[in-house]
C-alpha cells in the first residue's frame, strides 16, 4: 500500500512515522558519505567519490525534505527544485571529472571498491525498503524516493566495476560507471525539475482544496 492510502492527492510528508524514517536516512547517508570519501581516496575509484557525493547531496537534502513537510504546496516545489538542481550540478560535475580523468594514469583497487560497495549498497537497500511505501508522495517526497534508488543502482554497478576492474586490469569499467551514475543523476534531476514546476503552477486554491480533501 502506498502512502496515499487510497486518497487521490499526493501524499506531503505530514506523517510522524515518515519523519522518522528520514531521520534514520539522513544518518545513514551522513555516515556512508565518511566512509566512501575516505575509500575512494585509498582505491582511487572515480565511482567510489562520485557515490561518497552523492550520500552527502542525499544527506542535506533529506535535511531539506524533513524541513519542508507541511510547508505549502509551492514553497515544498520549491525546496524539491532545488534538490534537483544540486542533482544537476553534480551530475555534470561527475561528468566532467570523469572525462578529466580518463587520460589520468594510475588503477583503482578492485579489492576496496567490492568491499566498500557492499557496505554501500546494504546502507541504501535498507533505505529504500524504509522509503518504499512513500515512493509516490509529491515532488518534495517523491525526490527521496528517486535519490534513495539511484543509490542503491550506483551501488551494484561500483560493484560490477570492481570486479571488471580486477578482470581486465584496466581503469575503463571505473570510469564508465562513473559516466553512468553522471547519467542517473542527470535523469532524476529532470524529473525532479518537471513534477516541482507542475507543482509550483498549481493555484493555491488547488493546494487548498488537497489539504481538506
Amino acid at each position: 500500500m502506498s502512502a496515499q492510502c487510497g486518497h487521490s492527492h499526493s501524499f506531503d510528508g505530514t506523517d510522524p512515522a515518515y519523519r522518522r524514517v528520514l531521520w534514520i536516512v539522513i544518518a545513514a547517508n551522513a555516515t556512508m558519505f565518511t566512509v566512501e570519501l575516505a575509500g575512494g581516496a585509498l582505491a582511487g575509484s572515480q565511482a567510489l567519490k562520485a557515490d561518497a557525493l552523492d550520500f552527502l547531496a542525499d544527506a542535506v537534502t533529506y535535511g531539506l525534505s524533513l524541513a519542508a513537510i507541511g510547508w505549502p504546496l509551492a514553497a515544498r516545489a520549491r525546496v524539491a527544485m532545488l534538490k534537483g538542481l544540486s542533482l544537476l550540478a553534480m551530475g555534470l560535475w561527475v561528468f566532467g571529472t570523469t572525462l578529466w580523468h580518463l587520460a589520468g594514469p594510475g588503477l583503482p583497487q578492485a579489492e576496496v571498491m567490492g568491499v566498500i560497495g557492499v557496505v554501500a549498497l546494504a546502507t541504501n537497500l535498507g533505505s529504500v525498503l524504509l522509503l518504499m511505501r512513500y515512493r509516490e508522495g509529491d515532488a518534495n517526497v517523491r525526490s527521496v524516493w528517486l535519490c534513495s534508488r539511484n543509490d542503491a543502482i550506483g551501488n551494484v554497478a561500483v560493484m560490477a566495476a570492481a570486479g571488471a576492474v580486477a578482470l581486465t586490469g584496466t581503469a575503463w569499467p571505473d570510469l564508465v560507471v562513473a559516466l553512468m551514475m553522471s547519467g542517473l543523476f542527470l535523469t532524476s534531476a529532470a524529473q525532479i525539475l518537471r513534477r516541482s514546476l507542475a507543482e509550483m503552477r498549481q493555484p493555491a486554491s488547488a493546494h487548498a482544496h488537497h489539504r481538506h480533501a
